[in-house]
């Protein structure tokens, strides 16, 4: 058990390196990627929005669907934001 835990602690842990060439590639399908989250969070909200609005009368279960919508839709923008931030920081970049 003991030499299993040494050769752990020898193993190196180099920090993230993009392939030559490719650094700008990969920042421009993150910046791709960022910018579909925002234009997918904006049609969530909107669609919320208009579920909220149609459901206000005699329609009260779309409505309430189109409220909660409103926080799954807050919750997956916040995960888009933080993509980068959350796996640089867990990788040790």
């Amino acid at each position: 058990m003991i030499e299993w835990l040494y050769l752990a602690e020898n193993i190196p842990n180099p920090a993230p390196k993009a392939p030559p060439g490719m650094g700008g590639t990969f920042s421009d399908w993150i910046s791709w990627g960022k910018y579909i989250g925002m234009f997918l969070g904006a049609m969530g909200l909107i669609a919320c929005g208009g579920m909220m609005m149609v459901g206000r009368r005699n329609r009260s279960h779309l409505a309430a669907e189109g409220a909660s919508g409103i926080v799954w839709v807050i919750g997956g923008a916040s995960v888009v934001t933080l993509s980068v931030s959350l796996v640089t920081a867990l990788m040790g970049g």
